[in-house]
C-alpha cells in the first residue's frame, strides 16, 4: 500500500515538473562549464598573438577561480532571498557579457577583468551550490543521483563544446569560439527564465518523491549577513574545516591543473592542440559517467569511503601522467585519462551529502564556503597560475604532478577523519 501511494506520487503530473527544473538547471551548469576550459585553448594563441607571457595569461584563469568560487555561498544566500530563476538568469547574462568583453581586449589586464572577473562571477553563481539548492528543493526520492547527474553537467559543458573550440581555435582564430560561448549563454539564460522555476509550491506540487506539497519559504534577508554567519558557525567544527581542506586538495588536482594547463602540457610533449583537448573531452565524458555514478552510490554507501577512494585514484593517475604522455594518443594514456574521469567529479555528491547530513537546511551555503575553498585551491594552489608560472621557469610539469599526486594521498586520509555526526562543534 506504502509502495502504490509513493509510487502514484511520484507519477503526478505535478511532480514531473521536478524534471523539467533539473534539466532547465543542468543546462545553465552544461553552459558555465564549456567557460571552464577556454582559457587553456587561449594560452597558446594569446601568447603568439600579442607576446603576452603563459603565466599573464593564466592569471586570470586563477582569478576566474577564485571569483567563482568565492561567489558561491553568497549566491546561495541570494537566491534565498532573489530567487534561484532570478539569479540563474542574471548570471548567465553576466558570463555572457563577459565573454563579448574578452572577444575585444586589448590588454592583460582586461583578460583578468573580463573573463577573470565578470565571468568568474556569472559562473559562480551556477556551481555545485546551485544543483544543492535544486536537489534540496526538487527531490526527496533520487537526491544524490540527481546531484550526481548536475555534478556532471559542468564537465559534460566541456564534452559537449571544447573538440569544437579546439578546431575553431585551429581553423578561425579565438575570437569566433568565445563570440560563439557568448551567443550560448545568451540562449540558455532565456532557457532558464521560462523553465526554472525556485519551489515546487510555485506549480503547487509536492517534491519528487515527497507526499505533501511544501510551503515556499520567505524570502530570507540579510543574505550577506546570513551566510557570513553561517560560516562563523561551521568553523567552530571540525568537520568544516576538514571538508574545505579536501577541496582545497580536489581543486588544485582538477580544475586548476587540468582545465588551464593540459593542453600546454600535452604540447610540451609533442602532442597537438586538438589530439590534447579531445583527451580533455574524454575526461568529461567519464566525469560525468563517475560522478552519476558517485551520486547512486553516495545514496547507499558510506560518504567517507568513497571520498577515500576518489583521491587515492586519482593520485595513482596523477604519477602515471608524465610517464604516459607523447606526441601521439596512446592506450595508456587513454587508460589513465579515462580513471582519472571516473573520479574527477565523483568527490562532489559525498561532499554535499555530508554537508546536508551535518548542517542540515545551512547545508548548501556550508558547501559553497567549501566549494570556495576548491577553488581557491585551484586558482591559487600549484595549479593554474603556479602551474604555468613552474612551467615558464622549469620548462616542465614533472614537478607539479609529483606534488599534487601527495596532496591527493593526505585528501584520501582527511576523508577517513570526517564526521557526519553533530557533535564535533567545540
Amino acid at each position: 500500500m506504502v509502495q502504490h501511494v509513493q509510487t502514484s506520487l511520484a507519477a503526478r503530473p505535478g511532480t514531473a515538473r521536478a524534471w523539467v527544473v533539473a534539466a532547465a538547471a543542468g543546462a545553465a551548469i552544461v553552459a558555465a562549464g564549456a567557460f571552464t576550459t577556454v582559457p587553456g585553448l587561449l594560452i597558446s594563441p594569446l601568447h603568439h598573438e600579442y607576446a603576452w607571457d603563459r603565466g599573464q595569461i593564466a592569471l586570470a584563469a586563477s582569478v576566474n577561480m577564485i571569483f567563482f568560487g568565492l561567489t558561491a555561498p553568497f549566491a546561495a544566500a541570494l537566491m534565498e532571498r532573489a530567487g534561484i530563476r532570478r539569479v540563474a538568469a542574471g548570471a548567465m547574462l553576466l558570463v555572457a557579457v563577459g565573454a563579448l568583453l574578452t572577444s575585444v581586449m586589448a590588454a592583460p589586464w582586461h583578460l583578468v577583468a573580463y573573463w577573470g572577473v565578470l565571468i568568474g562571477l556569472g559562473s559562480g553563481c551556477l556551481t555545485m551550490t546551485f544543483a544543492a539548492m535544486i536537489t534540496g528543493r526538487w527531490f526527496v526520492r533520487r537526491r544524490g543521483l540527481v546531484t550526481g547527474v548536475l555534478s556532471a553537467s559542468s564537465h559534460l559543458g566541456q564534452l559537449l563544446f571544447l573538440p569544437l573550440l579546439a578546431w575553431s581555435v585551429d581553423r578561425f582564430g579565438w575570437r569566433p569560439p568565445v563570440v560563439t560561448l557568448a551567443l550560448v549563454a545568451l540562449a540558455v539564460s532565456a532557457l532558464v527564465a521560462l523553465f526554472l522555476r525556485d519551489h515546487p509550491a510555485d506549480v503547487g506540487a509536492p517534491p519528487y518523491g515527497g507526499e505533501h506539497v511544501v510551503a515556499k519559504p520567505a524570502p530570507a534577508r540579510g543574505a550577506a549577513r546570513r551566510t557570513v554567519t553561517v560560516l562563523l558557525d561551521a568553523t567552530r567544527t571540525g568537520t568544516f574545516w576538514l571538508l574545505a581542506g579536501m577541496f582545497v586538495i580536489c581543486g588544485a588536482s582538477t580544475n586548476g591543473i587540468m582545465w588551464s594547463n593540459w593542453v600546454p602540457a600535452a604540447h610540451d610533449h609533442g602532442m597537438h592542440a586538438t589530439a590534447a583537448a579531445s583527451m580533455l573531452s574524454l575526461i568529461g565524458v567519464f566525469s560525468a559517467l563517475g560522478a552519476a555514478a558517485s551520486g547512486w552510490l553516495t545514496d547507499r554507501f558510506d560518504p567517507r569511503h568513497l571520498l577515500a577512494w576518489c583521491f587515492t585514484v586519482r593520485a595513482i593517475t596523477l604519477a602515471a601522467l608524465p610517464m604516459v604522455l607523447s606526441s601521439t594518443v596512446q592506450p595508456s594514456l587513454v587508460a589513465v585519462v579515462v580513471v582519472y574521469g571516473l573520479v574527477d567529479v565523483a568527490t562532489v555528491p559525498p561532499v554535499i551529502a555530508l554537508a546536508q547530513r551535518r548542517y542540515g537546511d545551512d547545508g548548501p551555503i556550508v558547501f559553497g564556503w567549501a566549494n570556495s575553498a576548491h577553488q581557491l585551491g585551484a586558482g591559487g594552489g600549484p595549479s593554474a597560475f603556479l602551474g604555468a608560472t613552474a612551467r615558464d621557469l622549469a620548462g616542465t610539469y614533472d614537478a607539479v604532478w609529483a606534488v599534487l599526486c601527495a596532496a591527493c594521498l593526505i585528501a584520501a586520509l582527511t576523508a577517513l577523519a570526517v564526521r557526519a555526526g553533530r557533535s564535533d562543534r567545540g
